[in-house]
């Protein structure tokens, strides 16, 4: 019995390319940050622009981005968009009839899974890709330049104050902005 990390994959993307200004970003790029297949990315690009959450282009120049704004995209909408299911599964098969608990289980258990699900929804629908990618902020570390386009970045965004600096001085996220240096996502230019 496995939990799936759809979900958690699909918030990885749209919060990467919430991360990237509305540049394009191609499945390898994005596969790199999440560290799997690009096939497993296309899956869930395609159940992303299936929901509207995103848009993708072919060629080249492709890529895909948000198809909205960060703000405008609940947690509710991507647990949707990539079928999740429940929390939790019921039986896979049928329970003894003939037991005085079997018999009944999957109803009791349907109701509370019902509970739980609305419980889930209900958080899901206050948190925002935007609120994904302000509690990220505080993880990159910045380092000259960097430390100013992040300020002025997260001003922009409505984020006041310093950014803290991770252990040992890395930027797990920022590293994957489009064109910095050593970043996994650059363009054919090397920029």
């Amino acid at each position: 019995m496995s939990t799936s990390s759809r979900f958690a994959v699909a918030v990885h993307v749209l919060t990467l390319m919430a991360w990237s200004d509305d540049e394009p970003l191609k499945s390898e790029q994005v596969a790199e940050s999440v560290n799997t297949n690009p096939v497993v990315i296309r899956r869930i690009l395609c159940d992303l622009a299936e929901a509207t959450l995103v848009v993708s282009q072919t060629g080249a120049m492709g890529g895909s981005r948000l198809a909205r704004r960060a703000e405008e995209i609940t947690l509710l909408d991507v647990y949707q968009a990539v079928n999740c299911g429940g929390v939790f599964s019921l039986h896979r098969q049928h329970p003894s009839r003939h037991c005085p608990v079997g018999v009944n289980i999957e109803t009791v258990m349907g109701e509370v899974l019902d509970e739980v699900n609305s419980a889930v929804g209900h958080v899901l629908a206050k948190i925002t890709i935007r609120d994904i990618v302000l509690r990220l902020r505080p993880c990159a570390s910045p380092a000259g330049s960097k430390e100013e386009k992040l300020k002025l970045k997260g001003e922009s965004l409505g984020v006041s104050g310093d950014v803290k600096q991770t252990p040992g001085g890395k930027t797990p996220a920022h590293s994957f902005r489009r064109g910095h240096p050593g970043s996994a996502i650059s363009d054919r230019t090397g920029k």
